[in-house]
């Protein structure tokens, strides 16, 4: 991280200290409902791609004890900052590594003895198109958007790292969803679940949460959703529980 300042916050409803630079990309609701969807159990092996300072990877071992894994970022100084996070919060069985994706080191990501190939992976891409308008803010811009064609090779990139019936999980916009589909079909990701999340009942959903299974040959679902807001713009109960005490979505 070097001398660059930082704001330290909470995630989880204080559960989780979490430090990220002031400016470029702050993390969103995406990473923190994602999380809450990953089906991981106790002493399985996860993989983020894209972790940015590491909220995703935080949220999912708050819920879930006694993970392993690693987190994977292509700019040095936020793969330094999750690190950081990651050490600050104890979570010693997690680390990250500098690399980009779909261009993923010829090592192996996880080495050790009892190490074995991912259970579940998760990210929450890039965005938006490579031709809309760039950022000022190099970090900013390397996680909000996404050339032609990359969804596709992140979410082979991220399968191969799949055990049999391992999961990926995706966090995007709707207007993704088909793509996302598509790109799962074509890696032979199966039993793949949608799960929408409404800004205010009645309203279209604008985040949607994408997941498919290794080698499964079970058919799509359309899972209820949650509401996040209130009338009010307040959250709604459902999403405090999720957002602010580290709930699983339900599935």
């Amino acid at each position: 991280m070097g001398d660059a300042p930082v704001t330290t916050g909470t995630l989880l409803g204080g559960k989780v200290v979490y430090r990220q630079f002031p400016t470029g990309n702050r993390t969103g609701l995406e990473p923190v409902l994602m999380a809450a969807f990953v089906p991981a159990r106790a002493g399985e092996v996860v993989l983020e791609g894209g972790c940015g300072a590491g909220a995703g990877l935080l949220c999912l071992t708050n819920r879930v004890p006694r993970l392993a894994g690693v987190g994977l970022e292509q700019d040095p100084a936020t793969a330094a900052l999750a690190g950081h996070n990651l050490a600050l919060n104890g979570r010693h069985d997690l680390r990250v590594r500098v690399a980009s994706i779909p261009a993923l080191p010829d090592d192996p990501l996880l080495s050790g003895p009892g190490m074995r190939r991912i259970d579940h992976a998760f990210a929450n891409p890039p965005w938006h198109g490579h031709d809309s308008s760039a950022s000022a803010h190099m970090q900013r811009d390397l996680a909000r958007r996404l050339p032609a064609g990359t969804l596709l090779a992140w979410v082979r990139t991220l399968a191969a790292q799949l055990r049999h019936h391992g999961t990926l999980t995706l966090a995007l916009p709707a207007s993704l969803l088909s793509a996302s589909i598509a790109a799962m079909e074509d890696t032979r990701l199966g039993r793949i679940r949608v799960f929408p999340f409404w800004p205010r009942q009645g309203h279209a959903a604008r985040i949607v949460l994408v997941q498919g299974r290794a080698n499964s040959r079970a058919g799509s679902e359309m899972l209820p959703g949650l509401t996040l807001h209130e009338a009010s713009g307040a959250f709604t109960p459902a999403a405090r529980a999720v957002l602010e005490d580290g709930a699983p979505l339900p599935s």
